[in-house]
């Protein structure tokens, strides 16, 4: 009996040793970041914040109508999309999420900031702007906000001009006849200056609503806005905004403070009108 559990425990180790050797063995493997293909190396957004754009790049808008870009400003914080409207699938969802995001703000387009969703594709033309800006607003669903929305068109130079400054890189597919890029958003000042980017395919209402504040050097939005950027701080690296912990300490502390002093006064005027009577 003694011979077999000892048979028996050094085939369990034997065991338990090639099941490890069997789970560890692939984690070198597995540790090793994959290489993007050279292609896919020329895609990508490179953060420019504080770059200034050129205002005086001519595009047209979704009538056809010649216009340069700083044209659309109107003194107010933008929003710039690069999309191609012939895509079937990122920047349609990019630009569903962005109404999206801005139906849940109180702010309108047109009123408190401007959008511009322009092509990258110098193929395209007005005719398709004006489909996807028809499009869109039917989402967006807010009367009288058709002139804080503009859907461009371009030559290559001046697509290449705007997407170089922004840093948004793609590349044209011809395996899949389609354009290889990233989706973001980017927030410029009433001046044409990149202030925030945001990425992927869901933005924050908060960080947006927050983002426009900053942009217009707070000449929009409330004094609840202007405490949460107190509280709150942008990441470049993750295109949100983060809470800033000790900021928004000292900001409850005074409150409490002053809603500590306002029991006491309360409190002492009322044994003084007691006193009194």
């Amino acid at each position: 009996m003694k011979r077999w559990g000892g048979v028996v425990q050094t085939m369990a180790f034997i065991l338990g040793f090639m099941i490890i050797l069997f789970i560890i063995s692939p984690l070198p493997l597995a540790a090793q970041p994959a290489q993007p293909s050279p292609f896919l190396q020329q895609v990508g957004i490179d953060q420019q914040l504080g770059a200034s754009i050129d205002l005086n790049l001519s595009f047209r808008d979704e009538s056809g109508r010649p216009v340069r870009l700083g044209e659309l400003f109107h003194g107010k914080p933008v929003i710039l999309e690069p999309v191609y409207f012939g895509c079937s699938s990122l920047c349609p969802m990019s630009l569903n999420s962005l109404v999206q995001s801005l139906r849940v703000l109180k702010f309108n387009a047109g009123e408190e900031f401007e959008v511009i969703a322009f092509s990258f594709d110098p193929k395209e033309t007005p005719a398709m702007a004006s489909e996807a800006k028809a499009h869109y607003l039917r989402d967006y669903n807010r009367p009288s906000t058709a002139n804080g929305w503009h859907f461009l068109t371009g030559d290559e130079a001046s697509i290449r001009s705007l997407t170089g400054s922004i840093g948004f890189r793609y590349a044209w597919d011809a395996g899949s006849a389609q354009w290889a890029h990233a989706t973001a958003i980017v927030v410029a000042t009433p001046e044409g200056k990149i202030s925030r980017y945001f990425y992927g395919l869901e933005f924050s209402a908060r960080d947006l609503r927050l983002s426009l504040v900053e942009a217009s050097s707070e000449k929009i939005g409330t004094l609840a806005d202007r405490v949460l950027l107190y509280c709150y701080h942008y990441d470049p690296a993750t295109g949100k905004y983060g809470l800033v912990i000790m900021r928004s300490i000292r900001i409850a502390g005074a409150l409490t403070a002053l809603a500590l002093f306002s029991f006491m006064f309360v409190m002492f005027r009322r044994e003084t009108n007691a006193g009194r009577g």
